[in-house]
């Protein structure tokens, strides 16, 4: 599939937001989609978007606006829709904390939606974008994202071997995103006080062009069922604030709620479904409907593994971290 874009309509939901911008302007440059539909609720960002990417005639791409939740609103966006990429959440965990049943209604409902309308409207694939904080959650915002994977997994079994492919990404933090903490640093920079929850802290980073082509990469080699966890390196809060600040005094703030020390991508309840693939991991599904005929050249990772931020073979130097950074104005 990864020769024929050009003949496909493709829909991102979310399409306002960092990935979805970014996923645009990779597919408009590399791909050329016979159509592209941004999906999202916020007409404002959509008029911003607008001005980048005009709908003109002839133009390719179109925007309809719409919410997750509203499952009519997906089914006539839907139509003639060939490949789907989920973007769409509320990820910010206090917020999420704080109003659970949006988050709920949302990252679950919204994603149940996607399944029923994707399966009602003929689609051939549909890739959701999961994160480190569905494993183990501890908060809200992660444990929503866990029970989407699980919806998007076990879609395949409502779809049948007809009906559309549904798989999962799974990634970390994304450099310079909303939410980062990037762009909080640089700005109590100026203040030359940086506020550090935990100095132990360690997290995933993968920037958002590297997120968009593993994205569409998954997207051309799935099969239906699979979370494709990219290998990724972790970083050091504390080298991140001295390459940001290396000037600036640190007021440790102790850990928010919700919120880990290090992050997990696979945890060691699901490498028996893992296996390796080389620059990533594939974690298989385990239902009784899943057949292995399409990883059997990947090799199965060791008994009791486990992919964690602190004990990752890949790490970022200060020099790595500099050029992120740089590469983000």
């Amino acid at each position: 599939m990864g020769s024929d874009w050009e003949s496909l309509t493709v829909l991102i939901t979310g399409g306002t937001g960092s990935f979805g911008k970014k996923c645009t302007e990779v597919m408009l440059r590399r791909y050329q989609p016979k159509k592209l539909i941004i999906f999202s609720r916020d007409e404002l960002k959509q008029h911003e978007m607008r001005n980048v990417y005009p709908d003109t005639p002839g133009a390719s791409i179109r925007y309809f606006i719409g919410d997750v939740r509203d499952r009519d609103r997906l089914y006539r966006a839907m139509h003639d829709v060939d490949i789907v990429i989920h973007a769409a959440a509320l990820k910010q965990v206090p917020a999420c904390e704080y109003n659970p049943f949006e988050a709920i209604m949302t990252n679950i409902i919204g994603a149940k939606n996607i399944i029923d309308a994707a399966i009602d409207n003929g689609v051939r694939k549909v890739m959701a974008l999961s994160t480190d904080k569905a494993v183990n959650p501890i908060n809200l915002y992660g444990a929503t994202k866990l029970c989407a994977e699980k919806l998007f997994v076990n879609g395949n079994t409502y779809s049948g071997g007809s009906g559309p492919l549904f798989s999962c990404t799974r990634y970390g933090n994304v450099v310079g995103s909303r939410g980062s903490v990037i762009p909080v640093f640089q700005e109590q920079k100026k203040s030359g006080t940086l506020t550090i929850t935990d100095p132990r802290m360690t997290r995933f980073w993968i920037t958002i062009d590297q997120g968009v082509n593993f994205v569409i990469r998954s997207i051309e080699e799935m099969h239906g069922g699979e979370v494709f966890v990219p290998k990724i390196p972790s970083m050091n809060i504390m080298d991140l604030a001295k390459a940001i600040a290396p000037k600036s005094k640190i007021d440790y703030i102790g850990a928010r709620p919700g919120e880990k020390i290090h992050e997990v991508l696979i945890s060691g309840d699901e490498a028996p479904q893992t296996v390796d693939d080389g620059d990533r991991y594939v974690i298989l599904p385990s239902g009784p409907w899943f057949q292995n005929k399409h990883w059997t050249h990947a090799t199965a990772v060791p008994e009791g593994f486990s992919y964690t931020s602190d004990r990752n073979p890949q790490w970022l130097t200060l020099d790595q971290i500099r050029q992120f950074i740089a590469d983000l104005q």
